[in-house]
C-alpha cells in the first residue's frame, strides 16, 4: 500500500470513528503527518481524494473541515465511478435500481398527499406529449418526485446516481422507440394509479414491472452508448 493510501485510509478512519465530527476542523498538517507517518505531499493528495468524495471541504483562510456528510454529497460522489461502468456492469446496477425504485414507490404510496398526486399527474401529462431530451428530463423527474415523496434523502440521491448512467443508453431514440415509449408511459400510469390509491403493495409491483421492462429492452437491444447531458430516463 502506498503512502497516499496510508494517508487516505488514516484520514478516513479518523472521520469514521467520530474523532473528527461533521463540521470539525482538521488538525494541523504537521500533526497529521506525524500521526499517520506520511509526507505532506501524500497527506495533501489524500485530502484531495476525500474532497472529490464530498467528505471534506476547504475554507479559504480557515483550513480544512469535515463536511456535513450529507447523503447528497457522499452518495452523489458515486457518479464519478458509475459513469465509467461498461454495459454489463450497468445492467447489474439496473437490477439494484429495480429493487430501490420499488421500495421508493411503496413508501411514497403510504405517504401520498393531494399535492404529490397533482404534481405527478402534471408531470405525466407533459411527459406523454414530449419526446427526445424533454421526455427524458420529465421521465427522470417523475421517478425522482416519487423518491422524494418516500421521504428518504439517501434513497433520493442513490436513485438519482443510478439513473444518471441510463442517459448513455436511450432506447426511445431507436426506430421502435415510439412503441416502447407508449409502453413506458402506460407503466408510469400504473404506478401513479397505485400511488393515488395509497396502495403500497401495488405501487411496489407496478414500479418493479416498469423498471424490469426497461431492463429487458436494454438486455435485448444492447444499444450503443451516446453522449447525453440530461437526467436519465427510465
Amino acid at each position: 500500500m502506498s503512502a497516499i493510501d496510508d494517508a487516505f485510509h488514516g484520514l478516513r478512519h479518523i472521520i469514521a470513528s467520530g474523532e473528527l465530527a461533521p463540521g470539525q476542523r482538521f488538525p494541523p498538517e504537521a500533526e497529521l503527518c506525524e500521526r499517520l507517518g506520511v509526507s505532506r505531499g501524500s497527506l495533501r493528495e489524500a485530502v484531495r481524494m476525500l474532497d472529490a468524495l464530498g467528505v471534506i471541504e476547504s475554507r479559504h483562510g480557515s483550513g480544512t473541515y469535515v463536511s456535513a456528510l450529507e447523503p447528497a454529497n457522499i452518495i452523489g460522489a458515486l457518479s464519478l465511478t458509475v459513469e465509467l461502468m461498461p454495459f454489463d456492469a450497468f445492467i447489474e446496477l439496473y437490477e439494484v435500481r429495480r429493487v430501490l425504485e420499488s421500495h421508493a414507490a411503496s413508501q411514497a404510496a403510504a405517504r401520498m398527499t393531494e399535492a404529490g398526486e397533482s404534481e405527478l399527474r402534471a408531470i405525466l401529462d407533459e411527459l406523454e406529449a414530449r419526446e427526445g431530451e424533454q421526455g427524458t428530463e420529465l421521465d427522470a423527474l417523475f421517478h425522482e418526485t416519487i423518491a422524494k415523496l418516500a421521504g428518504n434523502a439517501a434513497l433520493v440521491e442513490l436513485l438519482r446516481t443510478f439513473r444518471s448512467r441510463s442517459r448513455a443508453y436511450q432506447v426511445f431514440d431507436l426506430p421502435s422507440g415510439p412503441d416502447m415509449k407508449q409502453v413506458s408511459d402506460h407503466g408510469h400510469r400504473e404506478i401513479l394509479a397505485a400511488l393515488v390509491n395509497r396502495d403500497p403493495a401495488s405501487a411496489h409491483a407496478a414500479a418493479a414491472a416498469h423498471v424490469a421492462q426497461t431492463e429487458q429492452w436494454l438486455r435485448t437491444i444492447r444499444p450503443a452508448p451516446v453522449a447525453r447531458t440530461v437526467p436519465a430516463a427510465s
